[in-house]
């Protein structure tokens, strides 16, 4: 399991909402809704989720720390922790392994909205 600072948190809860949405709760109590059908395209492992009712039927899989289905498919908690707290997942990821032990989250989301303010500078 990697350290705190890494940030990377383990999904405890999901609820299926309409629309291909799902309500997300991390370890850290941060919770929001993600749109599965702006992350994906509805082929190959995940083309039943393309049913709304094969959809609802999304579990946490506690030993992976994220969501996944019946059939195997399952997706990133880091992309699924990055759209909820509104971050770039490209920043995030190279933002993360600058980290020291005890950083925050709050922290993190400064570093990464320095560093897209700078991407969108140049």
């Amino acid at each position: 399991m990697l350290e705190e600072a890494s940030l990377l948190k383990d999904i405890v809860a999901v609820k299926p909402l309409e629309d291909y949405k799902l309500c997300l709760t991390f370890e850290d109590d941060v919770e929001g809704v993600v749109d599965i059908a702006e992350l994906i395209e509805f082929t190959g492992i995940f083309e039943p989720l393309r049913d709304p009712a094969y959809f609802a039927q999304v579990t946490v899989n506690p030993d992976l720390g994220t969501i996944c289905w019946k059939n195997g498919a399952d997706l990133d908690p880091i992309v699924l922790y990055t759209k909820v707290r509104h971050l770039n997942p490209k920043a995030y990821l190279k933002i993360k392994d600058q980290l020291f032990i005890g950083e925050t989250v709050n922290s993190l989301v400064e570093k990464v909205q320095s560093f897209e303010a700078a991407q969108n500078e140049s």
